[in-house]
């Protein structure tokens, strides 16, 4: 079954808020082997939701809408959808029942323009909200292609979802099921990862392979289609095997666990406690080894020691190292981990310093970082230059790091800096 979900909202077109409905629906729509092949985003004019809707339903088996079906004067999918299917508009007292019903429940004054929600265009079936007061809408067209209408508010349209549009598209189409896995990786280029596995993106059908970068990390998605979730996830298992051997010690994920994740799993199963000194970050190492639970039993915490003079009162940095090579240096970062380690009393220690930009920091030009390591066993520094403007060398610079704990914690080789620092 084909499935395409158009998202009305002017709000949307703007970006001043995200299409976060239509990842949901396509998540759950994957679960019962629905394929979702298009994602449409239309404002809120009738004429540009009826050519949205045309357009879907030639292609789609079923077209899921959101947004449009509320009280008041922009909201109009409702008079979209009657002039698509050339139908003129029939009163529901049933609906305007429950509406005033909702009202007096809550205690408030129902306004007038509440009753255009029990308007329902003639021939179409509708869902009674539960939540809020806008009813969904279903059409069925002659050719069997399916049209379902639901309220934009998240909650109220999983409501929908969940009671009544999931159940019904999973007994059209049968039993089927998608199932996707994440690997994800670290220190390698997307382009890298593509050469690596270009004669399996090149020969797989099922499971397919397809290439996802951000900042610091390229993951590959294999996705696969069978009757039930147990025989995608078959399916989907030796590939992602030869994925991560193909990858090799650049893969942190086979499972879709974030690398903040990993090396908190990581420190919980060794029983070791780390703490990081963070310059160029701010703090954006601990902030995200904070996020996954179980961490308040492994991360001490983090020193933000921004200025040279942080550095070294709270850290003990020498003056020989901060006047001489500078902050910016591998003595510098060996020497804020070794103190990171002793302040928190910690198993391992990690430390972070460089230049984020835009202007040179420490006699460092932009974009240079440098990595420190403390262990009772191991002691280890890497210096690289991170691409990009600020923001991304700071994201960088924090993956970068909770890689290289990763690394240590699996014991792992641990990466050599960039030669030419």
């Amino acid at each position: 079954m084909r499935a395409e979900i158009v998202a009305v909202g002017t709000e949307l077109l703007l970006g001043q808020i995200a299409n976060e409905n239509a990842r949901w629906m396509s998540e759950r729509l994957a679960e019962i082997g629905v394929d979702v092949l298009h994602h449409r985003v239309v404002g809120d004019n009738v004429e540009r939701i009826v050519d949205a809707l045309a357009d879907a339903s030639e292609r789609s088996d079923a077209v899921l809408v959101t947004g449009g079906l509320g009280p008041t004067q922009d909201d109009v999918t409702r008079d979209a959808l009657a002039a698509f299917l050339d139908v003129p508009m029939v009163h529901r007292p049933e609906i305007e029942g429950l509406l005033r019903a909702k009202f007096a429940g809550a205690g408030w004054p129902m306004s007038s323009n509440n009753l255009r929600q029990a308007e329902v265009p003639q021939g179409c079936r509708y869902i009674t909200p539960v939540r809020g007061t806008a009813p969904g809408l279903i059409a069925e067209l002659p050719d069997g292609t399916r049209i379902y209408a639901m309220p934009g508010v998240p909650l109220e349209m999983m409501e929908m979802m969940e009671g009544t549009v999931l159940p019904e598209l999973s007994s059209l189409s049968g039993k089927a099921a998608i199932v996707s896995r994440t690997i994800r990786c670290t220190g390698i280029g997307e382009s890298r990862v593509a050469e690596l596995l270009d004669d399996l993106f090149r020969s797989l059908t099922n499971p397919t392979v397809a290439y996802l970068a951000s900042s610091g990390e390229a993951k590959v998605r294999l996705t696969a289609k069978a009757a039930s979730l147990e025989e995608a996830a078959g399916i989907v298992e030796p590939v992602a095997n030869e994925v991560a051997e193909r990858l090799g010690d650049a893969v942190f994920s086979t499972t879709g666990e974030s690398l903040e994740e990993v090396v908190i799993r990581l420190l919980r199963e060794r029983r070791l406690r780390l703490a990081c000194a963070e310059s160029l970050t701010g703090g954006g190492v601990g902030e995200r080894l904070t996020i996954p639970a179980g961490a308040s039993g492994v991360f001490v915490g983090s020193a933000v020691v921004y200025t040279p003079e942080a550095k070294s009162r709270v850290l003990g940095v020498s003056s020989a190292t901060l006047e001489g090579p500078g902050p910016v240096s591998e003595a510098c970062a060996r020497e804020m981990a070794e103190g990171a380690r002793r302040l928190y009393a910690s198993d391992v220690a990690l430390s972070l310093t460089g230049a984020a930009g835009p202007e040179a920091h420490g006699g460092a030009p932009p974009g240079t970082v440098w990595l420190g390591l403390d262990a009772e066993d191991r002691q280890h520094a890497r210096g690289f230059v991170s691409p990009g403007e600020r923001d991304q060398v700071r994201r960088w610079a924090e993956q970068a790091g909770l890689d290289l704990v990763r690394r240590y914690l699996e014991g792992r080789h641990l990466p050599a800096s960039d030669p030419l620092l």
